[in-house]
């Protein structure tokens, strides 16, 4: 008995403990990677979050590039951090997509990872060239029919959601086509409006200048209901792509062992940012709609996306990597 209460109040200790430190938490800035290249979704999303979770906490927010290898080396400069809620990563959906383009991951997604929160879903607009060789969604797909796995299409790196995106629309349309993995969304937008390449899965938050400049010839929405943000655009579903819905998400985490009082006050801040006028207004400019969960919604919907993943690339025959 003696045993039991000795071990119950320790317990009572630590969690005293953990509850102070989350109370003082932050006390100096804190740094949020982002491992895609700047201009992309996740990385527009996670600066306007960045600006105004830094005013709430009343230290900086700083914003870090970390692109490459389809986001794992920024994941992995994250986990090489302390887990102490001072570095943390805010990346697009491409986080669930990699358990199922990679044989062997650096790190564990579910055992090294914590989930924070969801900061959003925008939809993917799949682009064209205007003027291009493909003018229609139809054209495209007779054309890939003919030349199967000759016919390039873009993406924002292997892995990414962007990828995984464009595989399922070769899936749901029944062709093979030639993947071009590109740094990210950038790069992809420019050679897809250069014609080099005949589509990409961009996100809306990503290409919606070059949409109102009407540089590019947008092929369709990849969500189930068209956007209120160019509502013009049909859905790839209405377009014959029939059931064809996806949508890109963002998220926050953090490196797992970060104390559970910290991801609880980073989660009801970064919720609270998204609830603002300010963030509302701004995210609904940009086609992102804000979804806030708390960290065990967020973990499950993270899990259920790997699962969506992980059926696409086994139906379109992706071999990990």
């Amino acid at each position: 008995m003696k045993m039991m209460i000795k071990f119950a109040s320790a317990a009572a200790i630590l969690c005293a403990a953990g509850a102070a430190i989350a109370q003082d938490y932050p006390t100096k800035p804190i740094r949020v990677i982002v491992p895609l290249t700047p201009g992309s979704g996740a990385d527009i999303a996670g600066r306007i979050v960045a600006k105004h979770l830094g005013d709430a906490l009343k230290q900086p927010v700083l914003v870090e590039n970390r692109p490459g290898a389809g986001g794992i080396i920024g994941t992995q400069a994250m986990l090489n951090a302390d887990a102490d809620g001072y570095t943390l990563m805010v990346q697009s959906a491409s986080h669930a997509a990699n358990p199922a383009i990679y044989r062997s991951l650096p790190y564990d997604p579910l055992k090294d990872i914590v989930d924070v929160a969801l900061i959003g879903n925008t939809p993917y607009v799949m682009i064209a060239a205007k003027g291009g060789a493909y003018p229609t969604l139809k054209s495209l797909i007779e054309a890939a029919k003919a030349k199967p796995g000759e016919i390039p299409f873009a993406s924002a790196g292997v892995g990414t959601s962007t990828h995984m995106a464009a595989e399922y629309v070769a899936q749901v349309a029944g062709i093979k086509m030639l993947h071009i993995p590109y740094k990210g969304s950038p790069e992809a937008i420019q050679d897809t409006i250069a014609g080099r390449t005949s589509f990409y899965m961009a996100p809306l938050d990503a290409s919606i200048g070059h949409l109102k400049e009407g540089k590019i010839t947008p092929f369709g929405v990849s969500t189930a209901q068209r956007s209120p943000v160019v509502p013009d655009i049909p859905t790839l579903a209405e377009q014959g792509l029939t059931n064809y819905s996806l949508s890109l998400w963002f998220g926050l985490w953090g490196r797992a062992g970060t104390p559970p009082a910290t991801v609880q006050k980073l989660n009801s801040q970064v919720n609270a940012v998204l609830q603002g006028k300010e963030v509302r207004e701004q995210f609904g400019r940009i086609g992102i709609t804000s979804v806030p969960m708390k960290p065990d919604e967020f973990g499950r919907f993270v899990r259920e996306q790997m699962v969506v993943f992980r059926n696409i690339a086994k139906q379109a025959n992706i071999q990990p990597q």
